[in-house]
């Protein structure tokens, strides 16, 4: 078998090039790389994915949280909006923060077509990286953002060391 015969628009005889070079394209290369944009796109779709930055990934990620760490506390902010505060579930293992709880449909439309809403259970966990005390962490829940507060333990309030930066 010689070579030539493995190459599609050079079996029998023929010249005539691929459908990938139809289009008054003669650069190899942009039309593979036209072919498998196309054929992870066709993949992809078949997984009815949301587009990116759209919706939040299902589990990865949500809620979205924001941290802030000075000398004296850590606090967590988190972003549930259409829970209450019966629906989560706040726990401190170890040095780590871990929320948790589920939200559920408000209605059971057996007829939904389509729904971008995001519902199920969801577990975040959250490494602090300091000593906590315990006893005096607190959490208020209000219109759909958990806020819990991490005071620091004396000895993690002694360790934090400034740095002088040089010019």
């Amino acid at each position: 078998m010689n070579v030539r015969d493995l190459i599609p628009w050079n079996r029998n005889g023929g010249n005539q090039l691929p459908t990938a070079f139809r289009d008054g394209d003669r650069d190899p290369f942009l039309s593979l790389h036209r072919e498998v944009n196309r054929l992870f796109d066709d993949v992809f779709r078949g997984f009815s994915l949301p587009a990116v930055g759209t919706v939040p990934a299902f589990g990865g990620g949500w809620p979205s949280v924001e941290i802030t760490d000075n000398e004296k506390e850590i606090r967590v902010t988190a972003e549930v909006p259409g829970l209450d505060e019966k629906d989560i579930e706040v726990l401190l293992d170890d040095g780590v923060l871990t929320l948790k709880g589920e939200k559920r449909s408000e209605v059971e439309d057996k007829d939904r077509q389509f729904s971008e809403r995001f519902y199920g259970r969801f577990e975040r966990r959250i490494p602090l990286g300091a000593e906590i005390r315990e006893d005096e962490v607190d959490a208020h829940f209000r219109n759909g953002v958990l806020t819990v507060t991490l005071p620091k333990t004396e000895k993690a309030q002694s360790q934090v060391k400034r740095i002088a930066i040089k010019g």
